[in-house]
């Protein structure tokens, strides 16, 4: 509890803010900003250093490294980051010391004390961060007479509340369904795959119904859900395969008429929910169909790609192809996180990295929103009943009793903390390869710029805005938010 409480307060002090008000910002006559900085082999942690002093400037030198952002060109409005609030995340906090339960919430949740999420997802019954498999109904009642969520009353349905509450009283919340009943596929098997049958196709439908109303009954509103987890993926875990068509028209025929009949038109209803490689693919043969795409508001994706080949990297420009192809739709990330437990590898710069690399390069791709799975895991990476065992940004290790923060933890909060819902991205532009960077314009008229250093190099810059312009130092293995 006392490596909490020091985490807490050192956190506090260095995001301390001054109150933001809304305002109409002169940008031709920009003079100082703010900077808060993460960077490897430093103290630096989200810490807020000097400001940086701009001055009229008139040439940018091409032999230096210039970094030029442009707020007359307004992109995507942010819906919120944050991260799953799944069933393992529950059973740990409950483990937790009251008091250290009280920091945790107040470090993700608060925007004043932490990184300030407002965004988040949960699980439609088990999935694989679930101590074990269940379901909200009996053995083939189609009907749903008997759908409970008292199974989540437990451990789920108090962690959210307090989540909720830790947030300033709302949260944007939605799930996801791992797998139907085993009685609905045609598996009979709610692990390793197999197929939702089509005389279950409304009751399933029905189901998603249920499980908002229960939720919202217990004071935990829903902003959306997705129509399957992974639906391309047969995991040893809670699963179900849709083919695109299959999606398609579980949609089109059962699942979007189904909300708006029962008066939940207004929750997002969000495809795909997989890896950004086959995103076009299955994104297409939903939103080509135009009574099936009249339904959805976006089209989810998951990080997991870069794992599936060796060498491999992230396909962020089959995001664009969706988003060239469909503009009217969202695209969000619904689900990332570091694969492979090993408690030795907590402190692992590179899993911050990969966070800030795909933060950037999401957003600049179009994302609205950005998702990490779970917010908290024990010592072993679960719970889990499947024996995954994944990283999250926070570890509580219920044999020492110490709360852990991971580098990722920082990289999400320089996000989470300063891009708040409703800011829309505008241009930042590098020069250097060296650099990666994206910016935003808050409502309040602030400018917040992210820029990402993966290499070796202490790299110099010139961060311009119009003819203004401030001299400024990135560090190796660091990431900048800087707020004009």
């Amino acid at each position: 509890m006392k490596k909490s409480l020091i985490f807490l307060v050192g956190l506090s002090l260095s995001l301390s803010l001054v109150a933001q008000k809304k305002q109409v910002v002169q940008y031709n006559s920009i003079s100082k900003a703010e900077m808060y900085v993460t960077a490897k082999d430093t103290s630096l942690k989200l810490t807020k250093v000097s400001d940086l002093k701009f001055n009229k400037q008139k040439i940018a030198d091409e032999t230096e490294v210039h970094i030029f952002v442009d707020p007359t060109h307004t992109f995507q409005t942010v819906v919120g980051i944050g991260g799953a609030l799944t069933d393992a995340a529950a059973e740990v906090y409950a483990k937790m010391p009251k008091q250290m339960q009280e920091d945790f919430m107040q470090s993700y949740y608060s925007k004043e004390k932490g990184i300030g999420y407002t965004f988040g997802r949960t699980n439609i019954a088990s999935c694989d961060f679930s101590s074990a498999s269940y379901n909200y109904v009996t053995e083939n009642d189609s009907a749903l007479k008997s759908f409970s969520v008292k199974h989540d009353e437990e451990f789920r349905i108090p962690f959210i509340k307090k989540a909720i509450a830790a947030a300033g009283g709302k949260l944007t919340l939605f799930a996801s369904p791992w797998s139907p009943p085993a009685w609905m596929k045609d598996y009979n098997n709610v692990l390793r795959g197999g197929s939702l049958l089509p005389k279950y196709h409304q009751a399933w439908a029905n189901y998603f119904v249920k499980f908002i109303r229960a939720y919202e009954a217990h004071g935990i509103p829903l902003w959306g859900i997705t129509a399957q987890n992974e639906p391309k993926s047969p995991q040893k875990w809670e699963s179900c395969i849709y083919t695109p068509a299959q999606e398609r028209d579980f949609i089109k025929y059962y699942l979007g008429p189904t909300l708006h009949k029962n008066k939940l038109a207004d929750k997002k209803l969000i495809c795909w929910d997989q890896n950004r490689d086959y995103i076009y693919h299955q994104a297409s043969t939903i939103l080509n169909d135009p009574e099936a795409a009249k339904y959805v508001w976006g089209v989810g994706f998951h990080w997991y790609e870069t794992w599936a080949y060796s060498n491999s990297k992230p396909q962020f420009d089959n995001l664009k192809r969706v988003a060239e192809a469909f503009p009217d739709k969202k695209l969000l990330l619904t689900e990332g996180c570091y694969l492979n437990f090993k408690e030795g590898k907590l402190q692992d710069w590179g899993m911050g990295e990969h966070y800030g690399n795909a933060l950037v390069n999401d957003f600049n791709c179009g994302a609205v929103a950005w998702t990490d799975w779970n917010v908290l895991l024990d010592e072993r990476g679960g719970p889990n009943h499947v024996g995954n065992y994944l990283f999250a940004p926070v570890h509580y290790n219920t044999k020492t009793s110490e709360l852990t923060y991971t580098n990722i933890f920082y990289y999400l909060g320089h996000f989470s903390k300063f891009v708040r819902p409703g800011a829309k991205r505008i241009i930042s532009s590098s020069s250097r390869n060296e650099l990666q960077t994206t910016a935003f314009v808050g409502v309040d008229g602030k400018i917040v710029v992210q820029v990402l250093n993966m290499s070796d190099l202490k790299v110099p810059y010139t961060l311009w805005l119009k003819d203004n312009a401030a001299e400024v130092i990135s560090f190796p293995h660091s990431i900048a938010t800087i707020i004009l």
